[in-house]
């Protein structure tokens, strides 16, 4: 009897977590045409008129789909040894988020519009594609982003700074009837007016009002290119980490060499320590010195 569950288990797994043969296929694609029905019903149910017409119909599909995805993380969590460590992984907390908001709407009303974090879940779909080089591609943006987290840091602290002394001097200049009533105000119209957004709900009267106003529109597009800047600096650098290998040469110890180079571009030598350079003459192919005493 158990060899029969092992045996299950073991089809489930391969249908349910890999993608190399027909079946797992099929269930990826059904599995990702069921989430973007589920996230499309969501959206209708959303518009007045649609859900007053089919309110219903959108509540019972919904449930529906709910219940399919309960079944499915039921058996993802069946075909392992270790479920506890895949709910806490990133595709398990996904899976649990997908289904918890339908369950929570019998408790709180309204949960259920956070139902779209289920189209989280097509990100399955480099796996189904073999895409999953373009995750090494996203984890080279977020090394990137790590390595200037401080300069970024410095950048927004900086921001900040300005905003508060602008909102501060602009209070005191405007007048209340401006709408600049207090200084969180002040502050509020000192963010648009940086990032140059500018709603216009609230605008300085007074001429030195205006000055500084026009003054920090165009210090906000002069600050935005810092942290692009910073961010591009990084990736760039990134991509050349990728490209280039930190191994020394042997022969004139200079690093940066491309990672299929073979010779390096410094000194010549053969990079490859572990193999002969198949260029190098070889033993035999030299000759001796009792040779070269013979033929002269």
């Amino acid at each position: 009897m158990q060899s029969g569950d092992s045996s299950l288990r073991k089809r489930l797994f391969q249908i349910i977590f890999e993608s190399d043969t027909p079946q797992a296929k099929a269930f990826d694609i059904v599995l990702i045409t069921l989430i973007l029905l589920s996230v499309t019903t969501v959206f209708l149910d959303s518009v007045p008129h649609l859900h007053e017409r089919f309110g219903e119909i959108f509540y019972l599909v919904e449930w529906g789909f709910t219940l399919i995805f309960t079944l499915e993380l039921a058996l993802r969590l069946y075909c392992l040894d270790r479920p506890l460590r895949y709910l806490r992984s990133f595709y398990g907390v996904l899976d649990l988020l997908a289904i918890l908001p339908t369950w929570l709407a019998l408790f709180l009303p309204g949960a259920q519009s956070l139902l779209v974090v289920r189209v989280l879940r097509v990100l399955r779909v480099f796996r189904v594609l073999r895409l999953m080089e373009f995750v090494g591609e996203g984890r080279l943006l977020v090394e990137a982003l790590q390595r200037s987290q401080r300069k970024i840091l410095l950048f927004l602290t900086t921001v900040l700074l300005i905003i508060t002394i602008f909102g501060a001097l602009i209070y005191m200049i405007e007048p209340p009837e401006a709408g600049f009533t207090s200084m969180p105000r002040a502050m509020y119209w000192a963010v648009v007016t940086l990032t140059t957004v500018g709603y216009g709900d609230i605008a300085p009267i007074t001429p030195l009002g205006q000055f500084i106003s026009a003054f920090m529109m165009v210090l906000g597009y002069s600050i935005i290119a810092v942290p692009t800047g910073v961010f591009s600096a990084e990736v760039i650098r990134s991509i050349q980490r990728e490209r280039y290998s930190e191994e020394a040469c042997p022969g004139c110890g200079h690093e940066g060499h491309e990672r299929d180079a073979k010779y390096c571009r410094f000194c010549g030598t053969w990079l490859d320590e572990e193999t002969p350079d198949p260029h190098a003459p070889r033993e035999e192919d030299t000759p001796d010195d009792d040779e070269k005493n013979s033929d002269g």
